[in-house]
């Protein structure tokens, strides 16, 4: 087996049986905020786009790149699909011009047949409102001598089913890095916001560690992150100045963060690295040398800003700015246009709704909309109602682009572009996060019915002196495996999750209460 690095989260894999492309992504992602790094620009794309399988892991932009896809990969490939309860993922392949599919099961093995012979794959799909944008999943692949497990940024609950189905795993690509807007975005005081930021970034590498144990993978390789933020207004986002508190660590943090812990497996792959792998053996060969990026990343980034700065101007052009008519007063204002998006999905969604239980305030520039979730209204501010307990300060013509495009996720355009201002009185709230992932009807009802779902708790394990539920309240985590008890503190890896183990409560987000007794 043969397996190439494209970039971040992708991998093209070449076997006697036929190739899969996974993941490919090069187009700058979230309104042009995050861009591939290393720079992928320079391989053969026409080559790679060859291929005989695809697999899209989900619809986060930095692993579906449409314009990538529609321009480079071939349409007569077949589609390795994962076994997700909504769509949006066919769909949106179907538009691009794919409609070779197969369609696997969840954590089932399949046998597909390619060119020159047949492959073993599964597909581990995440169906939880909070995975991806209604879904993530992960691929394993064996050609019979080899078997890779691709996690990209997936976050399984289950990894027996791994050694069930395919017994060892030779090699294991998986995220490492952050892919998210916590906590640079909140309006909270410049210490406490490094101290968060500190907590994100181990935690992240925590997570990481512990999947690759549980795994036991031969040969380990980070992938899926960090980006690159080449715009200046985000360039302190990048991790290049040595700040503890930065929550996208690269991949030569994490390999050094796997010797200091005793796993010598680590396997530094950038675009245009080939690793030739056949059981417990590897060869790695490079297209560029990764010194050549690493020693000075700064100037690295420099390099790579001065050269994306056309196709960063572009992309900042296509926003739908304000209209000659906005100004004159002869179009729908965002509060119109606001309301007849969110108050049909609102009256769709009573859980989640009730689970966000308060007024939200979004300030657009000069203009500032309530989402008042109890009632299910979107209104303008009432005199004398005070600072909101959520809130937003968003760019309007981000919106207005959102709202042009008909985007059925602000997650996964507007917040992971960090291009915004956040405030919060309290903890995170999920609910919140999930009503602005669904904005359609098919998303929001199956989103209100998997939280209206009673999580099993009847199972019990012991960690640290406690008697605690062994599945998370959260995702249904097997805390057995990412439990963490610090005094009477319980950690959740996964998701980085704590909860309070003499009353049961949820230091994080509202409710999600754990059964817990003290031994």
């Amino acid at each position: 087996m043969q397996i190439t690095s494209v970039g971040h989260a992708g991998f093209h894999i070449r076997t006697a049986a036929g190739t899969i492309l996974c993941d490919p992504w090069v187009n700058p992602a979230y309104f042009a905020s995050w861009f591939p790094f290393p720079d992928n620009t320079q391989l053969n794309w026409d080559e790679l786009g060859n291929c005989d399988f695809l697999y899209v892991s989900h619809l986060h932009r930095d692993h579906f790149d449409a314009e990538h896809l529609r321009n480079y990969v071939n349409k007569d490939a077949t589609v390795l699909l994962p076994d997700y309860p909504v769509p949006d993922l066919r769909k949106e392949l179907q538009k691009l011009g794919f409609s070779n599919f197969f369609e696997t099961e969840d954590s089932v093995k399949h046998t597909v047949s390619g060119p020159g012979g047949e492959l073993e794959v599964m597909i581990v799909a995440l169906r939880a409102p909070a995975d991806g944008p209604i879904g993530d999943s992960g691929l394993v692949v064996s050609d019979g001598t080899t078997t890779c497990f691709n996690m990209n940024d997936a976050r399984p609950v289950d990894m027996d089913v791994l050694h069930e189905q395919f017994g060892h795993i030779d090699i294991h690509l998986l995220q490492y890095s952050g892919a998210i807007w916590y906590p640079m975005v909140y309006d909270i005081p410049k210490r406490t916001k490094a101290n968060f930021g500190k907590q994100k970034r181990q935690r992240g590498m925590d997570r990481a560690r512990s999947y690759i144990e549980q795994v036991g993978a031969t040969w380990v390789v980070p992938s899926a992150g960090p980006p690159v933020f080449l715009d200046d207004e985000l360039r302190y986002l990048n991790d290049d100045r040595g700040d503890e508190g930065n929550i996208f660590p690269d991949q030569k943090v994490f390999l050094e963060q796997m010797s200091i812990h005793g796993n010598p497996g680590g396997i530094m792959m950038i675009p245009g690295s080939v690793a030739d792998v056949r059981g417990a053996e590897l060869s790695l060969t490079h297209l560029t040398d990764p010194a050549e990026i690493y020693d000075n990343k700064a100037e690295y980034i420099e390099r790579m800003a001065q050269r994306f700065a056309p196709k960063l101007a572009a992309e900042k052009a296509s926003w739908a700015r304000v209209t000659e008519d906005h100004l004159a007063g002869d179009d729908e204002s965002l509060l119109e246009q606001l309301r007849l998006l969110f108050e049909p999905i609102m009256a769709q969604s009573d859980l989640i709704c009730d689970g966000i239980g308060y007024p939200l305030g979004l300030v657009l520039g000069e203009e500032t909309v309530v989402l008042d979730f109890p009632k299910r209204t979107v209104r303008a501010p009432i005199e004398g109602e005070g600072k909101y307990r959520y809130g937003f300060r968003i760019a309007p013509e981000l919106v207005r682009t959102v709202l042009r495009d008909d985007e059925p996720d602000w997650v996964n355009t507007i917040f992971l572009s960090t291009r915004f201002q956040a405030w919060r009185v309290g903890g995170y709230n999920e609910f919140l996060y999930t009503f602005f992932k669904c904005l359609s009807d098919e998303r929001i009802a199956y989103a209100d019915g998997w939280f209206s779902e009673a999580h099993d708790d009847t199972a019990s394990t012991e960690l640290e002196g406690w008697e605690i539920q062994r599945r998370c309240p959260h995702l249904k985590a097997d805390l057995t495996k990412f439990g963490v008890v610090e005094g009477n503190t319980l950690t959740c890896n996964l998701h980085g999750w704590q909860w309070d183990l003499e009353s049961g409560r949820c230091k994080t987000s509202k409710g999600h209460e754990l059964r817990s007794r003290k031994l």
